[in-house]
This record gives structure tokens, C-alpha cells and sequence, in this order.
């Protein structure tokens, strides 16, 4: 069973959430099998549920899981780690403080684990300070580098520079994948990416050099009336991924 994400010419995965096991096989198809399907946590009252339904999804997605908090709730954190042991995914969200916990209940370094450090308004600065408790506080401003330098410590594949609000943090996110792809880390983009800013964004993090990029699409491409992603916009977001890695 594969637990590294299936990267469109080894540099980008998309990452879109499934409303359901049919949905993210539709997903899953239109991408290619170049995506990963979030599944939150938060949607469900206990571990075992969580466990029972993403082995189904599981299952008919060759593990491209990406086992998520929920809108980066901190309070998911300790749930994402226990369910990930068992399903053992290709990708987990976590908070900053999360990151440590998820790679030692995997067991193994194969499994993307990000971890989540949030814009500061300050070019090169970002805030760790996401965890359940660390995010009740002032934030945590510290270097993009040490932050990198701080989740490899803790078996991290990953920076979720989350939220971005699109474009918002421009200068930031250019900061931040210079720095990802200088300390040769991952970056997954999250918060506000849509059909219209993805290709800036993306072309951001592969003109710095990023080797791994996993932009986070998310409500905007999905239907308000089924809770379903589209798979018509996914594909349209593999259209472009194509284009731009070439």
C-alpha cells in the first residue's frame, strides 16, 4: 500500500476534500490519481467511526487519505494522530504542536505529515503558535527557517501556510516558498485558493523550486447544495497543473 502521495511529474498533488467514498473516486479519477481526499476528523463522534469510514475510502482510492483536523481546529489534533495510526494515509494534517505526535504513532517516515504555521503580516515571519493550546495565546513569531528547521525536529514533510485568504499574503507566501524550497521542505498552499488564483499560486511555489507542492482546494469548488467537490473543477485544476509543470 502506497503512503506517499502520487505527484503529477513528482512536484504537485492537488488536495481537495471528499463529501463521500463515491465522490472522492470521481475525484480521484478526474485528477489522474494525481490528488489526495481530505476526511475530517471532526465530522465524526468518536475515532472508531472515523477509522471505520476512511478504511472505505481507503479502499477504493489506493490510500491517497488525507486525514484532516477540519478547518485546522486544534482541538482535532489528537484525534488526526490516533486515527492516522491505524489507517497509516498518505498525507495528515496537522497543528504545529501535532506534527511530533502523528510521526511517532505512524511508525514509519513515508507518510507526508504537515504542519500548520499561520501568516503574520510580517514578510519572512510565521506564527507556530497553532496548537490546541498555543493558539488560546500571543502568537509565536519566528523565522519561516526556524520553523522549517523546527518541524524537521519533529519528523514534519511539510509546511501548511494556512490561512492565506488567496492571494491576500502574497509577499509572505513568496517568503515562504523560497524558504521551502532553500531548506528543501514541502508546501502545501491552504485558505482561499479557488478556480481563479490557482495558477498564480502555483506558479509562485514552482518558480521558487518547491520539489513537492500540495495546494489545499477546498470550499470553493465545492457544490452548496450536495456537500460534494466537483469533480468538473478538479479536473479543470489538473488541466492547469499540467500546463505549468509541463
Amino acid at each position: 500500500m502506497q503512503k506517499t502521495p502520487n505527484y503529477y511529474k513528482d512536484r504537485v498533488a492537488l488536495n481537495v476534500l471528499a463529501g463521500s467514498v463515491q465522490n472522492a473516486v470521481d475525484c480521484y479519477e478526474a485528477a489522474s490519481e494525481h490528488i489526495i481526499l481530505g476526511v475530517l476528523t471532526k465530522n465524526y463522534a468518536n475515532d472508531q467511526l472515523a477509522i471505520e469510514d476512511m478504511l472505505k475510502y481507503q479502499s477504493q482510492i489506493n490510500n491517497a487519505v488525507s486525514v484532516g483536523l477540519g478547518a485546522g481546529d486544534p482541538k482535532q489534533s489528537q484525534m488526526v494522530s490516533r486515527v492516522s495510526k491505524v489507517i497509516q494515509p498518505q498525507h495528515v494534517n496537522q497543528v504545529f504542536t501535532g506534527v511530533g505526535t502523528s510521526r511517532a504513532l505512524l511508525g514509519q517516515d513515508d507518510t507526508v505529515v504537515n504542519g500548520l504555521v499561520s501568516p503574520t503580516g510580517k514578510v519572512g515571519i510565521v506564527n507556530v503558535a497553532t496548537g490546541p493550546l498555543s493558539s488560546q495565546t500571543p502568537a509565536a513569531e519566528v523565522s519561516i527557517d526556524t520553523a522549517i528547521a523546527l518541524l524537521k525536529d519533529m519528523g514534519g514533510t511539510s509546511i501548511k501556510f494556512f490561512p492565506m485568504k488567496g492571494l491576500a499574503h502574497e509577499d509572505e507566501f513568496r517568503a515562504v516558498a523560497k524558504a521551502c524550497a532553500d531548506n528543501h521542505f514541502s508546501l502545501e498552499p491552504t485558505g482561499g485558493i479557488d478556480l481563479d488564483n490557482f495558477e498564480e499560486i502555483l506558479q509562485i511555489a514552482l518558480d521558487a523550486g518547491v520539489k513537492h507542492i500540495i495546494p489545499h482546494i477546498y470550499s470553493s469548488i465545492i457544490d452548496k447544495e450536495t456537500g460534494m467537490t466537483r469533480p468538473a473543477d478538479v479536473r479543470q485544476l489538473f488541466e492547469s497543473v499540467k500546463k505549468l509543470v509541463g
